[in-house]
């Protein structure tokens, strides 16, 4: 499988292209600061430097030509209320565009959990952040791509024990990176999970029994 990871160099999207390219998946990662390709590329990803603020839809869709699937990944990451905007929510909606002109129809979008954050005090900032999340989820469950939408609850560091709870709609609480990562790559591999709204914390099923269970429903 050919899969285009944007946001390649985040802790995520390191996690995410590592165990892709270690099954045997070609992975293209995109990342927007060009100190980051040493990082993308020990992953056993190709580096492709990219910007979702300032590439066209037509640049976009030029790199994503002949993947079979897109995972976004990318974020703002505090870094102001207008990156947020432009990176979380008009990058998104470029992304997806992209790749409905490229012909990549798997589009898989990391989004958060609706009550991620919400026990430390709120700033405008953040609450900015969680409405164009919630934008961005609603722009790519109206497109005809088959999308996922992953949730996950408050990400931390912890090594990864390859299981989680997930579903519709479950109680909140943290998500392990390694063990999103882990959902993302079986996600891939299961075309069946498709058209989905899927939150994920740290959990006791494991990570391929999860997604088999959506896939049969």
């Amino acid at each position: 499988m050919k899969v285009f990871v944007i946001g390649a160099a985040g802790r995520i999207g390191r996690r995410l292209s590592k165990l892709l390219t270690s099954r045997g998946d070609q992975v293209t990662g995109m990342h927007r600061g060009p100190d980051e390709a040493d990082a993308v590329h020990s992953t056993g990803a190709v580096p492709l430097l990219g910007d979702l603020i300032h590439d066209t839809v037509g640049e976009l869709a030029r790199r994503m030509a002949g993947q079979d699937a897109v995972v976004f990944t990318a974020g703002a990451h505090g870094t102001g209320m207008d990156q947020t905007t432009l990176i979380d929510g008009k990058g998104l909606e470029k992304a997806a565009e992209a790749a409905a002109r490229a012909g990549v129809r798997r589009f898989v979008l990391v989004s958060v959990f609706p009550d991620a954050g919400r026990a430390r005090q709120r700033t405008e900032g953040f609450e900015h952040y969680m409405r164009v999340k919630k934008r961005a989820d609603v722009f790519l469950t109206r497109t005809d791509l088959d999308w996922v939408i992953v949730r996950p609850g408050t990400l931390v560091d912890s090594p990864g024990e390859g299981r989680v709870t997930a579903g519709p709609a479950i109680l909140y609480g943290d998500a392990r990176r390694d063990d999103v990562a882990a959902f993302l790559a079986a996600v891939l591999r299961e075309p069946r999970v498709v058209r989905m709204i899927v939150e994920v914390t740290s959990g006791d099923e494991p990570v391929v029994e999860a997604v088999r269970r959506w896939r049969a429903r």
